[in-house]
């Protein structure tokens, strides 16, 4: 039987703590919240590897993935969120990314194009005595307008462009974090937004599968 308490640990000693991440907050957070519970039943015991868990395959092939613990630790911090920041959840899957924001913002919005999965993130997040989050069924290219503008915004996979529409919701002085490029080794960047212009940032290089629905469609992002 997996000790899934002993494994936690394990993840922040070897995979967090060693690639820089220092934020307590965060650290606090990963080792809190249960990863497995997050994945399919025959995945469990792989939640806490150093690698992408798959979690489902859509009707059209599409893989989706949690994406590695290393990789959301440091996105995660490039956002630098504040205790009273509302953050959107970007492609949350079954929940984890969003059980994890909620213990560093005020308000954790996840949008997620899998009906199945929103009501498995929404299961999860109860289970949790999680209250100050939703996770709403629509297209995560599309953000959600309804709650905009936010703080943050993290999409949990690689991108082959950032929406213009997602960084329209962002707040004055917000920031939205993801890994872009069309190949498997992208680049994290950070896009913040002064004065209502959105400028970026390169971050680091990360390897994380695409988030289906985020392939390019035109030149993207432009300066």
């Amino acid at each position: 039987m997996v000790d899934y308490a002993l494994a936690r640990e394990n993840m922040i000693e070897s995979q967090v703590r060693p690639n820089g991440i220092t934020d307590r907050a965060l650290i606090d957070a990963m080792a809190l919240i249960p990863r497995e519970m997050f994945v399919p039943e025959a995945m469990k015991s792989l939640a806490y590897m150093d690698e992408d868990v798959p979690l489902s395959t859509d009707v059209d092939g599409r893989k989706r993935f949690l994406i590695e613990p290393m990789a959301f630790a440091r996105l995660v911090q490039a956002a630098a969120i504040k205790p009273d920041d509302v953050v959107l959840d970007v492609g949350c899957g079954a929940g984890y990314s969003t059980a994890v924001l909620s213990k560093l913002a005020q308000l954790v919005i996840g949008v997620e194009g899998n009906e199945a999965m929103v009501a498995e993130a929404n299961d999860n997040l109860l289970k949790l005595v999680i209250n100050n989050t939703a996770v709403v069924h629509t297209s995560p290219r599309d953000g959600h307008k309804a709650e905009a503008p936010y703080s943050v915004i993290i999409i949990n996979g690689r991108v082959g462009e950032v929406p213009a529409g997602l960084l329209e919701q962002l707040a004055e002085g917000g920031r939205l974090v993801a890994v872009v490029g069309d190949r498997e080794t992208a680049q994290a960047m950070v896009y913040s937004k002064s004065g209502g212009i959105v400028a970026s940032r390169y971050a680091f290089d990360a390897s994380i599968p695409l988030l289906p629905g985020f392939e390019k469609t035109s030149p993207g992002f432009v300066f």
